[in-house]
């Protein structure tokens, strides 16, 4: 084994021992909470369903890609390296759409009652788990069309005479960059957009929040803009993490394509950046009684208690 190889090796082996090990925690923690209440709620749900993504996609890719760079040796021929790449990019759309469904529910939770967000909140675990339902059967329906479309593109080539093959591998290849823009980009592009606006709102509800408590006490205003300041350092660093993962990673498999894969340091990095998600986001999700959480609930009652006030 060469250095470099040894080099890459203990870096995915670092990446796969902090998100397995995180991820595990992470997991164990609302487990418990479960087998204490017997009930899970709708927030609780998506959490635990994306560190199961997250752990899914270290335990495939991280741990392959590991074993690989210690000079072990392939164990897939062509049909289930296929079908291997296929499941990794159903684990990643569904870990970019869960991402995506927790920053939208937590507007949701905080938002108030006149909002554009009363009609769809989501009143039970049931309505989560229909949606994440829903999800897994979409990517895996989308992920199975471009690889299928491939092969009878392969076998159709393949039967053609020379002068109407080369006609038609340049039609199709537009054809393949148009249906990779429409099923991969495009939806992974649009769940960006919706993680920024989404936490950009809670940041701005936030704030008008802060406005509102300016005439209550003291000490409750200070632990009021306390909880306000760490939420919002939870959200931009929630944020700035997916943000910047999600475009290294999108400008280092634009590269990797580029070149071909010729390259043997742009793949090793692509792989990283890929992990670097399922790593940090136990992090980021460690305890539940984070700052989002907590003014959260802050938000919450003091609606209830101006609507009692308001009632009387």
């Amino acid at each position: 084994m060469d250095s470099k190889n040894l080099g890459i090796g203990i870096i995915f082996l670092i990446e796969n021992t902090v998100g397995i090990l995180g991820n595990v925690y992470l997991l164990t923690y609302y487990l418990v909470i479960y087998y204490k209440k017997h009930r899970v709620k709708p927030l609780d749900l998506i959490i635990m369903h994306l560190i199961m993504v997250n752990f899914l996609i270290i335990l495939s890719k991280g741990m392959v890609n590991t074993m690989t760079a210690f000079g072990l040796k392939h164990f897939f021929n062509d049909w289930s390296y296929q079908l291997f790449m296929y499941v990794l990019r159903v684990f990643r759309s569904m870990s970019i759409a869960t991402t995506c469904l927790l920053s939208v529910f937590q507007v949701i939770i905080i938002s108030p009652r006149n909002s554009c967000w009363k009609n769809i909140r989501f009143k039970s675990p049931k309505d989560i788990g229909l949606y994440i339902s829903m999800c897994w059967v979409l990517y895996i329906m989308i992920n199975a069309l471009l690889p299928l479309y491939m092969s009878i593109k392969l076998r159709r080539n393949i039967t053609e005479e020379t002068g109407f093959e080369s006609n038609m591998v340049v039609d199709n290849d537009k054809i393949t960059v148009s249906l990779y823009i429409a099923l991969f980009v495009f939806p992974d592009l649009l769940f960006s957009i919706l993680i920024t606006w989404s936490s950009s709102s809670m940041i701005i509800i936030l704030y008008r929040h802060k406005q509102r408590v300016q005439h209550i006490r003291s000490n409750c205003a200070f632990h009021s803009n306390t909880l306000e300041f760490r939420a919002t350092q939870y959200i931009f660093a929630r944020v700035f993490t997916f943000l910047a993962i999600y475009t290294l990673s999108a400008i280092s498999h634009g590269c990797n394509a580029l070149f071909s894969g010729q390259s043997w340091w742009l793949m090793k990095i692509t792989i990283i950046i890929a992990l670097c998600f399922p790593t940090l986001s136990p992090i980021l999700l460690m305890s539940q009684s984070s700052p989002l959480f907590q003014i959260s609930l802050l938000l919450i009652k003091d609606r209830e208690s101006s609507n009692s006030v308001v009632t009387i």
